[in-house]
């Protein structure tokens, strides 16, 4: 096993593919072609070139185009920042340095608040600050000031255009195609996840699965900006992506309804199962029509017409099916398209969001007091290097407050930086020292990129490693014009830069980020705020609205090892989001004059008593599912059709409520998440 693991057939080079061979060249001349470049423009440090051109260095065209977009906003705030920040404070190293540290904890916290590409900008304008104005302390005129933001500026512009440049030679898979196949595999994935979640098992995996499509649609979001800048035929479906996506969010709470009245359903016909199945499997065929549905899903049609459980169950899986349908329609749609196809919709809300505004501010405050403590540290010890410590420190802080495990990427990345520092100095004082042009350099660079690039690609579970290894390489190798060896400096440097990331991993352990129990404890009282608008009559939040944002609360602890927080979280989610259909359907009856519409107002009142924004009180949960539960009984006998269909809206709403029998009473041991004994 040994032998075969170092066999020559096992090589990177030889066992890449085409994509990958086309994906490491391409990243690999960019970032060997804007060193280059940089270099004989003669800029100040030529190596921050090569670094932008390998942060920009993504697999797909609109990837990179967004990116570089965001990349560019934020360097060109970041230069400004610095410049404004270092030409009024420089004279006053503590007044430099606050005026820094703010500038920093306000960008740290603008990555929490907003997201994608604005958030980017954010990060850049950050970090970008950082690079240019703290090595600005040495600096003795004012006039330098603009040299130095000019020279960082166009060596990050140099960068992007070079990746830019190479993406046009060696394009990669189209972003509309990943996007048309991610909605397929997940249209696909919905008719599996509904067969799981049928089943009458209660597990864990089934609650894991529900995280997993959930998070994979809301991840979708992502491949639709990354079209949306790819190529002007996905600008204009734009409209048609977005629908699909709360098609398939609509789906999946759908799926999850059915689940609620199967296992509330007492006596179900004996033959549900192998029907559910057979639809599962026809749906499953591309050519499936409507009529093939109604005739596999007929066996099931109800009978006995006071049946209201079954009348619910039966009309909730026709709209499942009917929203199954219309979304494969929508897709064959989008697939089928040229760039002058016009689709009429209706438009779509863009996925709704919530920002944690107390970890925004938390990381905000985080990131000032470190580099406070970082600044104060260099100015007191006079260290020559702290320049690149407060650099680095202020890098990670921003960087990675965003991150879903940040003590994991802050050690991943000193395991780089480690490493980096024994590669490059035998790069820098073995070979460096040897070569008299850059070309030369270039040879032993270019292979060594590529390599590492598609290393980086062939090693999933190291991908991380050798992305920071290519990102970092270029401010450790530090190609400068004319070249510089001096080798106290090196180190001085390398361990400036080992030490900020380290005190950054300090910052993060005084100022930990909020526990998971808390962050589910905040989400679970926005549904809740949420849910209570949603009972009012004119609801700030569309249904589609409401449900995007119940999912979005639900994927935030997708990371979290915390199990319990997790399934309160996705519980409260999943009660309130189907409680809050229900509302929406008996709002629909308001153009109906009979007494029934009475009947409707009184089940919303019920909700109103049930549900505040500090929880659940448990008494009437109790009378108002015994309540709930003698208006369907009543309206089961109604001779008006419309009565029955009534009485299985609100069986929906029994079966959905009936969940929440185990959640906290407000107020009780800090508004816990986890069950009452």
């Amino acid at each position: 096993m040994g032998l075969q693991a170092i066999s020559w057939r096992n090589a990177p080079w030889i066992k890449a593919t085409r994509p990958q061979w086309r994906y490491a060249l391409r990243n690999g001349i960019a970032i060997c072609l804007a060193l280059s470049i940089a270099y004989y423009l003669d800029l100040d440090e030529p190596y921050w070139a090569m670094t932008s051109a390998a942060v920009v260095s993504f697999p797909t065209v609109g990837g990179v185009i967004s990116k570089s977009l965001g990349r560019i906003a934020g360097s060109l705030v970041g230069a400004t920042a610095a410049l404004i920040v270092a030409g009024h404070t420089l004279n006053d190293p503590w007044l430099f340095l606050l005026s820094m540290s703010l500038w920093l904890g306000m960008c740290t916290w603008a990555c929490a608040w907003f997201t994608n590409n604005v958030a980017y900008a954010f990060q850049l304008a950050g970090y970008t600050a950082a690079i240019i104005a703290f090595p600005m302390v040495n600096v003795l005129e004012t006039t330098e000031l603009w040299d130095l933001a000019q020279a960082r500026v166009c060596e990050v512009i140099v960068g992007i255009l070079c990746g830019g440049i190479m993406m046009m030679i060696l394009p990669s898979t189209s972003d509309g195609t990943a996007l048309i196949t991610a909605l397929k595999n997940m249209h696909a994935r919905l008719l599996e996840h509904a067969s799981l979640l049928w089943q009458p098992d209660t597990s864990d995996e089934i609650r894991l699965a529900h995280e997993k499509v959930i998070a994979q649609i809301l991840t979708m979001n992502l491949l639709r900006i990354q079209a949306f800048w790819s190529h002007y035929r996905f600008r204009r479906q734009n409209a048609l992506l977005n629908a699909l996506l709360h098609q398939q969010l609509r789906m999946t709470s759908a799926i999850s309804s059915l689940r609620r009245m199967l296992l509330n359903w007492p006596n179900p016909p004996a033959h549900t199962r192998v029907t559910i199945e057979n639809l599962l499997t026809l749906l499953a065929s591309p050519d499936t029509d409507a009529y093939s549905v109604a005739r596999v899903i007929a066996p099931l049609a109800p009978v006995d017409k006071e049946d209201y459980r079954h009348r619910a169950f039966w009309e909730r899986l026709n709209y499942f099916c009917r929203l199954y349908l219309r979304g494969s329609r929508w897709i064959r749609s989008v697939e089928n398209a040229t760039p002058v196809t016009e689709i009429s919709l209706p438009r779509a809300p863009a996925l709704a969001r919530h920002t944690d505004s107390m970890e925004a501010l938390w990381s905000g405050f985080r990131t000032f007091c470190a580099l406070m403590v970082v600044g104060a540290w260099s100015i007191t010890t006079q260290w020559d290097a702290g320049t690149s410590a407060l650099s680095l420190c202020a890098i990670s802080c921003v960087l990675y407050s965003i991150a879903a495990s940040p003590f994991n990427s802050l050690t991943l990345l000193l395991r780089t930086l480690v490493l980096l520092s024994l590669f490059s100095f035998l790069v820098k004082f073995g070979l460096m020292v040897q070569v008299t042009d850059l070309w030369q350099f270039l040879l032993f660079l270019f292979p060594l990129i590529t390599t590492m690039q598609l290393l980086k690609l062939q090693m999933p579970k190291m991908a991380s490693l050798w992305g920071q290894l290519i990102v970092f390489m270029g401010s450790f190798i530090a190609v400068t014009n004319p070249p510089v060896y001096d080798l106290a400096d090196f180190l001085n440097d390398n361990l400036a830069k080992i030490l900020g990331v380290g005190l950054a991993w300090m910052a993060f352990a005084v100022l930990r980020p909020g526990s998971d129990a808390r962050k589910s404890r905040r989400h679970i009282r926005e549904l809740r705020r949420g849910f209570v608008d949603q009972l009012s009559r004119k609801p700030h939040l569309l249904e589609s609205e409401y449900e995007s944002l119940v999912y979005h609360h639900v994927s935030q602890l997708n990371n979290s090892k915390d199990s319990l927080s997790r399934r309160w979280l996705l519980r409260w989610g999943v009660v309130l989001l189907n409680c809050s259909h229900v509302v929406w359907q008996l709002r629909a009856w308001e153009t109906r004059s009979d007494p029934l519409s009475r009947v409707r107002d009184v089940c919303i009142a019920l909700l109103r008593d049930v549900m505040s924004e500090r929880g659940v009180q448990q008494r009437p949960l109790a009378v108002t599912l015994d309540e709930l539960q003698r208006i369907c009984e009543v309206l089961a006998r109604h001779p008006q059709p419309a009565a029955r269909d009534l009485a299985g809206i609100i069986w929906r709403l029994h079966c959905s409520l009936s969940q929440l029998e185990q959640a906290p009473a407000p107020g009780t041991i800090g508004d816990q998440i986890t069950p009452q004994a």
